[in-house]
């Protein structure tokens, strides 16, 4: 596996490292020790997938409050989608700001998140599926969200028809 950091401490892009014959390819596409030997939470408490019917839709920007914070590992199964994480330490050196990746079924790329991190994606094309790997469980009264479009934090997102759930269009500005 190889490990590319973001401008976001802690943040990398995960690519599988193929290893080819005539049959195709196999990789590794976890490995708990590696992901520690980087300094990253290897937890692996619960995985979820999203699927996502329409290119343009929009789920974001999501995150727990402390002490249930989550890292997560985010791969596109099926499709393709712009995956966009901000900093939301207060402490951090790159506080309020964002990162934007393209993830994809075609790049197999992964991004990890770590605590501490808003994490949101707009799918790029129909039928995008996505795969998460969470470090903690989830905890509905530390869900927390703020706004996908908050000129805080200067997100360009492609330019498409949107689709957004209502609690997703109501997340408030995000106020340090």
């Amino acid at each position: 596996m190889k490990f590319t950091p973001t401008e976001l401490p802690g943040a990398f892009l995960v690519e599988i490292e193929p290893i080819e014959d005539e049959r195709g390819f196999f990789a590794r596409a976890w490995d708990g020790e590696a992901f520690a030997a980087h300094g990253l939470d290897p937890a692996l408490a619960q995985c979820n997938i999203s699927f996502n019917r329409r290119k343009g839709t929009l789920r974001g920007m999501h995150y727990q409050v402390a002490p249930h914070g989550e890292a997560k590992l985010v791969r596109c199964t099926m499709g393709a989608l712009l995956d966009v994480i901000v900093d939301l330490r207060p402490d951090s050196p790159t506080f309020l700001r964002h990162v934007g990746v393209e993830l994809s079924a075609a790049n197999r790329r992964a991004l990890f998140v770590p605590a501490g991190l808003a994490h949101g994606f707009q799918t790029l094309v129909d039928e995008t599926e996505v795969f998460y790997q969470m470090s903690r469980a989830f905890v509905p009264g530390a869900g927390r969200g703020v706004r996908w479009d908050d000129p805080a934090f200067g997100i360009a997102w492609p330019e498409d028809e949107r689709i957004i759930s209502e609690r997703d269009r109501l997340w408030p500005d995000f106020v340090p």
